[in-house]
């Protein structure tokens, strides 16, 4: 009795290998494939929309350094209408970003973070490339010199070509 169902169970477990064996073969093989590591991203030269919806980050990179600007829009109520920080220090490596803005009103960016592939297909796609990490919103106070810092985790995603266009 027991080797019956020793057999029996044997031969479940058989079918079951089977089967997937045959849904494995059957399986389209790009569709297993990863998405290329971030290290295939050779480049992540372009503009990525910064905090808000009128804000953005440009950046050109060369032989691993970066240089650009973050272009702020300030309230109405503000005196200047874009606050462009430039890019004062910046680097890629591999896929490690980081970059720090110069100084307005006592006030300046810095980045932490990676370069990924964003859901783009093509370079000229909206969200091709992502920056993803950690912006600090510092400020620096006059009479004291500390600094005061806001942190958040961010997700700047490429505009395509379009928007980029639209944009100039």
């Amino acid at each position: 009795m027991k080797r019956r169902s020793l057999d029996k169970g044997t031969r479940i477990l058989d079918r079951v290998l089977r089967i997937l064996m045959v849904l494995l073969a059957a399986c389209p093989l790009h569709a297993l494939k990863a998405r290329p590591a971030s290290d295939d991203i050779e480049d992540i030269t372009g503009k990525y929309h910064f905090l808000s919806a009128d804000d953005k980050l440009a950046i050109l990179e060369e032989e691993g350094k970066l240089k650009g600007y973050i272009d702020v829009y300030q309230g109405e109520e503000e005196s200047d209408v874009v606050l462009s920080y430039p890019i004062a220090l910046g680097w890629r490596k591999k896929d490690h970003v980081e970059f720090k803005t110069g100084k307005i009103h006592q006030k300046y960016y810095r980045f932490t973070g990676a370069a990924e592939r964003g859901s783009g297909h093509e370079q000229a796609d909206p969200d091709y490339l992502r920056l993803v990490g950690d912006l600090e919103s510092v400020t620096v106070r006059g009479d004291s010199g500390q600094e005061a810092v806001e942190r958040r985790r961010v997700v700047f995603k490429s505009m395509g070509k379009s928007e980029a266009a639209e944009d100039e």
